[in-house]
């Protein structure tokens, strides 16, 4: 569909628009989930033969009289916004099951609904596919893509480029550039006007559509800043809410858990999970999982983490710039049906990022933000895999540091190394 005659915007394309069609060949149905303004309408839009905005208030009186009107279309019929019409997920449902053509719908939403709406799950029926924000290779005008996700794989090895990394303020501009479609040319203030009312309207209105909250906003914005605070780290809830009682003193860990969990189910936050495989030693697996803002610039604006203070502060630029990595190979390995988790064992050995796909292959990435740091980053990532032996005693496919500033080039045990402005799908 002319995403532009719609709704006055040309389409960018998404590393999401191949697992899309895939799914549309496969279901009769795809839901795509994510955060609000990650760019689920448009990227549905493109693939879809009709549409119908459920979050018009026309739109929203007819599904209240005649829903089953709003299923008439053309393929893909797009239904945007669908948990402000619950009742359209067992219309979909019954419609997908009375025909064995596939692609028939296109539901999108920014919240998981409550179990109830959706107690007809739709197995064998719908498939789910998760929007997040762009990544560099996305949103940056002219992205390298020197090193694909899908090359490192196959066991290929990217050519030398000595020049690849990127200046200090440059990675400094692009985590601030926000991967939200609507922000991504805005200019740096600006951008971080709209995300401080993302999260005004998240803590104020999104979060209070789905639970009863009893804090005040200010609570929420707090345990934010908290999440920010503990980026790309394990944190308990315990330790959130030690955090917050500055504004909540008698906020208590199981409350704060809730929250976090309200905040999963709005996609502003998501887990890291930890990876498990077999070991060689008698090390023990942690398993705790680490926990990310949906996008880096927003935890940076939560910080209240400028340009200038980013420059003055490493550590805090470390922190957001490896969620930045996690984040960026979440988004690529998603074109391969792949996920991003993190390794650390009793012994202190540690992955940043374990890439796995569904067929057993995985890699294993280090993540340093200056190019100085590339040798104990190889080292430390060639310890802890020798650590690691899979069920299949499968080598990882590759090993891969990213890091800001430093060059793609491959050590002589064959890690590659390369800048986070050179990944690609």
């Amino acid at each position: 569909m002319d995403t532009e005659a719609v709704q006055g915007r040309e389409y960018r394309p998404r590393v999401i628009d191949g697992a899309l069609q895939r799914a549309l060949r496969t279901a009769g149905a795809v839901v795509i989930e994510g955060a609000r303004a990650s760019g689920k309408t448009m990227t549905a839009l493109h693939a879809a033969g009709s549409h119908v905005f459920l979050d018009d208030d026309e739109m929203g009186l007819l599904a209240s009289v005649a829903p089953k009107s709003l299923l008439d279309g053309p393929s893909p019929r797009l239904l945007d916004e669908w948990t402000n019409a619950p009742v359209l997920w067992n219309l979909v449902r019954r419609s997908v099951d009375a025909s064995p053509a596939t692609g028939r719908f296109i539901l999108t939403g920014s919240a998981v609904p409550a179990d109830e709406v959706t107690r007809h799950t739709g197995a064998g029926r719908f498939l789910r596919l998760r929007q997040r924000t762009m990544s560099w290779w996305e949103k940056l005008d002219e992205p390298s893509g020197a090193v694909s996700l899908a090359s490192l794989f196959a066991g290929e090895k990217p050519a030398a480029d000595l020049g690849a990394g990127i200046e200090l303020e440059a990675i400094v501009g692009n985590l601030l550039r926000p991967g939200f479609p609507a922000m991504t040319e805005l200019a740096p203030d600006d951008a971080a006007d709209l995300l401080r009312g993302y999260i005004d309207d998240v803590t104020r209105a999104d979060i209070r559509r789905i639970a009863d909250i009893r804090h005040e906003p200010a609570v929420l914005q707090q345990l934010i800043a908290s999440l920010a605070r503990a980026v790309a780290s394990p944190v308990s809830h315990r330790t959130l809410a030690s955090d917050m009682r500055s504004i909540a003193p008698t906020i208590d860990a199981e409350t704060v858990g809730r929250y976090v969990g309200l905040l999963e189910r709005l996609f502003v936050i998501e887990s890291q999970q930890a990876w498990a495989p077999k070991l060689r030693s008698r090390a023990t697996v942690r398993v705790s999982s680490k926990m990310h803002l949906v996008d880096p610039a927003l935890a940076a604006v939560a910080l209240r983490a400028g340009p200038e203070r980013l420059m003055g502060d490493l550590q805090t630029l470390g922190f957001l710039f490896e969620s930045a990595v996690v984040h960026d190979l979440t988004v690529l390995a998603s074109g391969l049906r792949g996920e991003v988790k993190h390794y650390q064992d009793s012994y202190g050995n540690e992955i940043d990022a374990v890439v796995t796909l569904p067929d057993g292959r995985w890699g294993a990435v280090e993540v340093t933000l200056g190019g100085a740091q590339l040798p104990k980053g190889i080292e430390s990532l060639a310890r802890a895999v020798a650590q690691i032996e899979t069920e299949s005693e499968q080598e990882p496919s590759f090993r891969l540091v990213v890091t800001g500033t430093g060059p793609i080039l491959v050590a002589d045990d064959g890690t590659v190394t390369a800048p986070l402005s050179a990944l690609a799908p």
